[in-house]
Order: structure tokens, then sequence, then C-alpha cells
């Protein structure tokens, strides 16, 4: 399971190695993107500043590694769980320990299964989107000395963005189109999800009707599963759901982020 630590660990470096920059911790990223936000802003330009370019570059990176390490733990956690309750189905002749061992183990695995699940939709959404993701670490909360001032007249244009018209400045766009974009993302990949879980929950369910009355341990399992599945693409449902409500209409939900409400 070196996959875990290499999901902590590896993105930062290799994204540093490949976008020709990086940081050493999260106050200096931060630092940076104060920084870089507020001569973007003062620029009065459209296309991103030379130094919030290089850090958009650096967080698609380091977002792509993350995704890629997730997905490659899904599909070894997706493997180990098949195995584990294939063998816990065959478990009849052992002890209890080893039994209650098997159905735990089960459990831990579709856990850590659903999280890296999750952790690749998140990360697939911060590469796609790499401004919107990567502002989210602005101290919007307790911004200091020109931060403070760019935050406040960021926050005024969105205030008046449906009147201002082409007064709008550029930089106002790209980030409500920036931040649409982060939320259809999300919409379309949990609704994926949603479809997937939803397949697996019939699968489980057909094999829980097809399994003979007697063997209450199988029928247990795949009832359990069908279930899980179930809940869980409710889940991702209402995740899609609004994040599609917030990708069509972003401008509130991108000033609610700024005002320190998120």
């Amino acid at each position: 399971m070196a996959l875990v630590p290499a999901f902590v660990l590896l993105p930062g470096p290799l994204a540093a190695s490949t976008s020709g920059g990086g940081f050493g911790d999260r106050d200096r990223l931060v630092d940076s993107l104060s920084a870089s936000f507020v001569d973007y802003w003062g620029s009065g330009d459209r296309d991103l500043s030379p130094g919030l370019e290089g850090m958009v570059r650096y967080w698609l990176h380091y977002h792509v590694v993350k995704a890629v390490v997730a997905a490659a733990l899904l599909a070894v956690l997706a493997a180990l769980g098949v195995l584990l309750r294939r063998a816990f189905l065959r478990a009849g002749g052992l002890g209890v320990g080893r039994r209650a061992a098997l159905a735990t183990a089960v459990v831990v695995v579709t856990a850590l299964g659903l999280a890296s699940s999750a952790a690749v939709l998140a990360n697939v959404q911060g590469a796609m989107a790499p401004l919107s993701s990567l502002l989210s670490m602005l101290p919007v909360r307790s911004p200091h000395g020109e931060l403070a001032d760019a935050l406040d007249q960021v926050r005024q244009h969105l205030a008046d963005r449906p009147d201002a018209g082409a007064r709008t400045p550029p930089a106002v766009e790209v980030m409500v189109g920036d931040f649409a974009r982060y939320h259809l993302v999300t919409a379309v990949t949990a609704l994926t999800a949603t479809v997937v879980l939803i397949g697996l929950s019939v699968v489980s369910w057909r094999r829980f009707a097809g399994t003979e009355t007697s063997d209450r341990r199988t029928r247990r399992v795949f009832g359990s599963f069908g279930l899980l599945w179930a809940l869980s693409s409710s889940a991702f449902a209402v995740v899609a759901a609004a994040n599609a409500s917030v990708a069509a209409d972003p401008a509130p939900a991108l000033l609610a982020f700024f005002e320190g409400g998120w």
C-alpha cells in the first residue's frame, strides 16, 4: 500500500519538477498566491500574470499527479475488495475469529475505496479548473494590505456584476468562467459515479435475489453491498445536482467564497 504515502508525499515534488517551480510548504504557497493575485488584479488584463500563471501550472500538475495516484489506489482496493469478499463467502469452515477478521477487512477496504473514489473526483476537478482550485487557498477571511484591497474590489464587482455589463473587469469574468467550469466538472464526474454505483447496486440486488434463502451469508453480503451502493449513489447524485446548480449561476457562489462563506 505504498500508494497511500505516495498520494501525500509525491505530488508536490513531482509537480514542482514538471511545472518548473514549486513551494516548500503551505505558508509559502499562500504568500506567493496572495502576491500573484494582487499583481493579476492590478494588471487589469484578462490573461493571467506570469506569477499567477506559473502557480496555476504547478497546481494543475499537482492535481494530475494526485488524481493518477488516487485512481491507481482505487483500482488496487477494488481488486482487493473482490478477493476479500470471495474469501469471506468461502469462509464457512473457518473459525469465528477469522470470519470476523475477513468481514472487518472487507468493510475497511470498501470504505477506503469510497474515499479513494472521492479523491479521484476532487483531483480531476482541481486539474480541470486549477485556477478556482488554487484560489481556494487565498486567506479570504483574514486578508491584509494590498490583498485586502484587491478582495474588496473583487467582491464589489461580483455583487454588481448582473448590472455592470461591459464595466465588469476581465479578471472577474475569467474567475467566474473558471468557477463555473470547476463546478461543472464536479457535476459531470459525480453524475458518472452515480450511474456506476446504481449499476453496482442493481448487480448486487440481482445476486441477492438469485441466491438460495438458505445461504444466509451470501445473501447478507450482497444485500449489504446493494444497500451501500444505493446510498452512495444517492449521495453522489446530490453532489451532482448541487454543483450543476452552481455551474448554471456561478457568480453568487463565487461571491460567497470571497466573502469567506465557504
